[in-house]
C-alpha cells in the first residue's frame, strides 16, 4: 500500500527539486540543470494545493526555510548558493551520476613552484585531496635544487640577495663620505656569499615540504606526463614509474632558460639556473641578452668587482617602458658595465679549462658583416625563457597551446581547451611572467574551484621591479602601449629627475633618478603608467602600486603630503608635463662642498 499523508510527502521530496514559479534563484538553479544537459523535475510549490505542507516538511527535514531546495539522489543539496558551489566544486557532478568515477585525487598540481604550492595549499585547506608533482630537470652543466620553483631557487630570491651584496658595496664606498674609517682591504668572497644563500634556500625548500605535509598535500619529487585525460605517469629520479588519477588538473610547470643553438652554448655556457650555485667566482663574464635577467645579473656581478661586458641584440628590458629601460643601461654603463650593442654570438671556443677556464666567443653585428672575438672567464645567457609545456603529454589530452612559443591559452577563469584541465603562472599566454602573479592566480583559481568564490585574478595593474644597479620599479601601461591603447592625444605624462639625499654628501650621479607618470586625460587624468627609476624602487611601486588599484589620480596624488626626505615624494610634487618640454633637471646647492669650497664662495659672495 503507497505511503499517505506526511510519509507521503517525505518521499516525494526525496525525489524532486523544490521550486516556486516566480522565484529568480530557482530560475538560476533550473538553468544551471539545462546547461549540463540533466534532465530535472521542479515541483513549483506556489503552484500545489499542498505546497504550504510540503515546505513545512522541507523544512523539517532539511532546516531550510527556503526554496530552492535541491535533492539530487535523495541527498539535499541546499539552495541556490550551495547547488552553485556544488557545481564549481565537483561534488554536483558526482551526485548527478550514480556510477560516477572516482580518483585518487580530487586535484593534482603538476609544478612544485610558487603557483603550484599556493594552488595547492589552497584547495588542501578547502578539504580536498591534493597531490603536488615537482621534478627540475638538471641543466646541461648538471644544475638541479629542491622544492619551490624558480623564483625561490635560482631566481628572484637568490637575485635579490646577490643585488644586496651589489649595494653593500656601493655603500662601503658612500660610508667614508660619511665619517666611516677602515685601513684594510676590502674585497668579496664569492664562495662565502654562495654559501650563505644557497643555506636560506635550502631552508627555503624544507620549509615548503613541512607546509605540504602540514596541509596533507601529497608531495612527489617526479616528473608528471599526461597519459589519459583523467590520469598522469609520475616518473622519479631513478626511473620508476607511478600512475595517479585527478578529477581536475592544474598544470604550473614555469619556464626554463633558453639557449641560442650555437655551437659551444650548452657545453661550456651558463644559464640564471646554474650561476647562483657556481661553486667559484665566474671572473670575467660576457653576459649575452639585454632581458631583466641579464641586466639585474650583470649588475650585480658588476658591483661584487667583476669585469662584466653585456651584449646585446637590439633593445633593453622589451615589454617595459623604453625610456626607463634606456635610463637604467645608461646608469649601468656609467657604473662600470661595458655594453657591446646590435651583436649577437655566433660560436663560444673553449680554450682552457677550470673554475673558470677561458672561453674564446665570435659574434658578428646583426647590422653589417663585421665579426669580433674576445676571450671570457664565463658565459651567462639570459635571452629569454621557454616554456616547459611540449613533454608533459598535453597532445594526448587535447590541452591547445600557442605552437609559437609554448605556452597556454586559457580564458579568464586560468582553464585551458579541456575544461578540468587549468594553468597558472608564466606559462600562460599573454600574461605576466611574475611570481605574485602565479600566487594569486593559483590561491583564488582554488577558491573558485572549491570554495564558492567568484573572484578572478587582475592581470592589469601589477607593480614590479627591475633589480638592476638602480632600480626600476613600475605597474600599469608603458609609454609605449598607453600610446596604443589610448592615444597619445589623450594622455599626459608627468616627470621629473630627482636626487636621493642619501647620495649627496658622497657626491653620486645627479639628475639620474626619474620618475614618472602616464595619466588619461579623459578619465579624471586617473594614473594608468607609474615608472620610477632610483633607490628602493620596489618599495616605492608596492606602495603606489595600491593607490592605482584604487583608482589613483593626478589630483590625489597632487593632494598627498610628501614624507621628506626620500625619493618617493618626488610623485607628490610633479609639475612638469612631458608635452611642455619643460627643463625637469634639478639645479641649485646640492654638492656636498669642503670647508674650503664654502670659503671660497663666500669670498666670491662678498
Amino acid at each position: 500500500m503507497p505511503p499517505t499523508g506526511r510519509e507521503a510527502l517525505r518521499s516525494r521530496v526525496e525525489e524532486l527539486v523544490f521550486s516556486k514559479s516566480y522565484c529568480p534563484y530557482c530560475d538560476r538553479v533550473k538553468d544551471l540543470f539545462t546547461e549540463l544537459g540533466r534532465e530535472y523535475f521542479a515541483l513549483e510549490l506556489d503552484q500545489c494545493e499542498d505546497g504550504g505542507s510540503i515546505q513545512d516538511t522541507l523544512h523539517e527535514m532539511t532546516g531550510q526555510k527556503t526554496v530552492p531546495s535541491v535533492f539530487v539522489n535523495k541527498t539535499h543539496v541546499g539552495g541556490c548558493d550551495k547547488t552553485l558551489q556544488a557545481h564549481q566544486d565537483g561534488t554536483l557532478q558526482k551526485l548527478l551520476d550514480k556510477n560516477a568515477v572516482t580518483y585518487d585525487y580530487d586535484l593534482i598540481v603538476i609544478g612544485g613552484g610558487s603557483g603550484g604550492l599556493a594552488c595547492s595549499k589552497e584547495a588542501a585547506a578547502l578539504g580536498k585531496k591534493v597531490m603536488v608533482l615537482d621534478f627540475v630537470v638538471p641543466t646541461p652543466l648538471g644544475a638541479s635544487w629542491g622544492l619551490g620553483g624558480t623564483c625561490v631557487n635560482v631566481g628572484c630570491i637568490p637575485k635579490k640577495l646577490m643585488h644586496q651584496a651589489a649595494l653593500l658595496g656601493q655603500s662601503l664606498k658612500d660610508s667614508r663620505k660619511f665619517g666611516w674609517e677602515y685601513d684594510e682591504e676590502v674585497k668579496h668572497n664569492w664562495e662565502t656569499m654562495r654559501e650563505n644563500i644557497q643555506n636560506y634556500i635550502g631552508s627555503l625548500n624544507w620549509g615548503y615540504r613541512v607546509a605540504l605535509r602540514d596541509k596533507n598535500v601529497r608531495y612527489e619529487n617526479a616528473y608528471g606526463e599526461f597519459v589519459e585525460p583523467h590520469k598522469i605517469k609520475a616518473t622519479n629520479k631513478r626511473g620508476k614509474e607511478s600512475f595517479f588519477t585527478g578529477d581536475k588538473f592544474v598544470i604550473a610547470t614555469g619556464e626554463r632558460p633558453r639557449y641560442l643553438s650555437i655551437p659551444g652554448d650548452k657545453e661550456f655556457c651558463i644559464t640564471s639556473d646554474d650561476l647562483f650555485s657556481l661553486p667559484y667566482c665566474p671572473g670575467k663574464t660576457l653576459v649575452v641578452g639585454a632581458s631583466y635577467v641579464a641586466l639585474e645579473c650583470a649588475g650585480f656581478l658588476a658591483g661584487i668587482g667583476l669585469d662584466v661586458t653585456v651584449m646585446v641584440r637590439s633593445i633593453f628590458l622589451r615589454g617595459f617602458d623604453q625610456e626607463m629601460a634606456d635610463r637604467a643601461g645608461a646608469y649601468m654603463e656609467t657604473h662600470g658595465v661595458k655594453f657591446i650593442k646590435k651583436f649577437v654570438p655566433t660560436s663560444v671556443e673553449q680554450l682552457e679549462a677550470g673554475t673558470p677556464g677561458r672561453l674564446r666567443v665570435i659574434a658578428k653585428s646583426t647590422e653589417s658583416d663585421t665579426v669580433i672575438e674576445d676571450e671570457y672567464n664565463t658565459v651567462l645567457i639570459a635571452v629569454g625563457r621557454d616554456s616547459c609545456t611540449r613533454n608533459i603529454g598535453l597532445e594526448k589530452i587535447g590541452v591547445k597551446i600557442n605552437e609559437k612559443n609554448g605556452k597556454i591559452p586559457v580564458n579568464d577563469e586560468e582553464q585551458t581547451s579541456v575544461p578540468h584541465v587549468y594553468a597558472i603562472g608564466d606559462i600562460l599566454d599573454g600574461k605576466l611572467e611574475l611570481t605574485p602573479v602565479a600566487i594569486q592566480a593559483g590561491r583564488l583559481l582554488a577558491r573558485r574551484l572549491y570554495g564558492g568564490s567568484k573572484v578572478k585574478c587582475d592581470y592589469i595593474n601589477v607593480p614590479t621591479t627591475v633589480f638592476t644597479p638602480m632600480e626600476y620599479g613600475c605597474c600599469g601601461y608603458s609609454e609605449e602601449k598607453a600610446m596604443e591603447v589610448f592615444g597619445e592625444e589623450n594622455l599626459e605624462i608627468y616627470h621629473t629627475l630627482f636626487w636621493p639625499l642619501e647620495w649627496t654628501v658622497p657626491g653620486r650621479d645627479n639628475n639620474t633618478c626619474y620618475a614618472k607618470v602616464i595619466c588619461n586625460k579623459h578619465d579624471n587624468e586617473r594614473v594608468i603608467g607609474f615608472h620610477v627609476l632610483g633607490p628602493n624602487a620596489g618599495e616605492i611601486t608596492q606602495g603606489f602600486g595600491a593607490a592605482m588599484k584604487c583608482g589613483l589620480t593626478k589630483e590625489k596624488l597632487d593632494e598627498t603630503i610628501g614624507i621628506h626626505p626620500t625619493c618617493a615624494e618626488a610623485f607628490t610634487t610633479l609639475e612638469v608635463n612631458k608635452s611642455s618640454g619643460g627643463d625637469i633637471t634639478q639645479k641649485g646647492f646640492r654638492k656636498a662642498w669642503t670647508g674650503l669650497d664654502w670659503r671660497l664662495h663666500l669670498q666670491c659672495l662678498l
